[in-house]
């Protein structure tokens, strides 16, 4: 069986699975309300290491219609720049929603880049190592015109990370079968390079001290339950 089939057996299952939980045990609870919607601003460092954040950098906002449907998923919605003294620069984006349930989940960059006219040259999952453990991502490479942005991102659902759909549709039904709907956060990190190895391994250090400067009883919030 090729890996194309595969997948697409696996997504009908999922699908399938979904449908039925949908109809034999619909969640009541709120994850949100358990454990209280984050404060973006307050949860992520606006200094450390050498990292300090800095205003006024161009970012490529979305289009009025996507961002239509991004308020409709997210509740929060945290965009930065930092900057070390040595040049680098790295752009953080955070969406939190409450709700990640069916057309409630969190889109892809995948997805939403190419609404806004990039091209997707590269896709591949990965593993990001922190001091907590090993993290799943997913590193993408966009593209338009003479703007080349490596780009490492993931999602988190509740305390587990996706980095695919399947993944995600799994973590809601694992929640769901409890009766709780989770909430969820994607991460992006970024830069504008168009050697794309040498943006993702400032990227890769930019993550690495930014969950160590994380409180820690927020961090699975934020990366999930790590492996160690």
């Amino acid at each position: 069986m090729n890996s194309l089939r595969l997948r697409a057996l696996l997504a009908a299952a999922v699908m399938l699975a979904g449908a039925a939980l949908a109809h034999f045990a619909k969640p009541t609870s709120f994850l949100a309300d358990q454990l209280g919607a984050p404060n973006l601003e307050t949860l992520f460092p606006k200094q450390f290491g050498a990292w300090r954040i800095e205003d006024g950098f161009p970012l490529i906002l979305p289009s009025p219609d996507l961002q239509a449907q991004l308020d409709v998923i997210y509740n929060q919605v945290l965009s930065r720049t930092y900057v070390k003294a040595t040049g680098e620069r790295v752009m953080l984006s955070v969406a939190y929603g409450g709700d990640q349930s069916d057309g409630m989940s969190a889109h892809r960059p995948e997805g939403c880049y190419p609404a806004q006219g990039f091209a997707i040259t590269f896709n591949k999952r990965g593993v990001q190592r922190v001091s907590g453990g090993a993290l799943p991502v997913r590193v993408l490479m966009a593209t338009l015109f003479q703007r080349h942005e490596p780009i490492t991102y993931w999602i988190t659902v509740g305390n587990k990370v996706a980095t695919t759909g399947i993944e995600q549709k799994l973590a809601q039904m694992r929640y769901g079968l409890r009766g709780v709907i989770a909430d969820g956060m994607l991460v992006r990190v970024s830069s504008l390079d168009s050697d794309m190895g040498h943006g993702h391994a400032i990227q890769a250090a930019f993550i690495a001290e930014m969950y160590s400067a994380v409180p820690e009883s927020a961090r699975s919030r934020i990366f999930g339950d790590l492996a160690l």
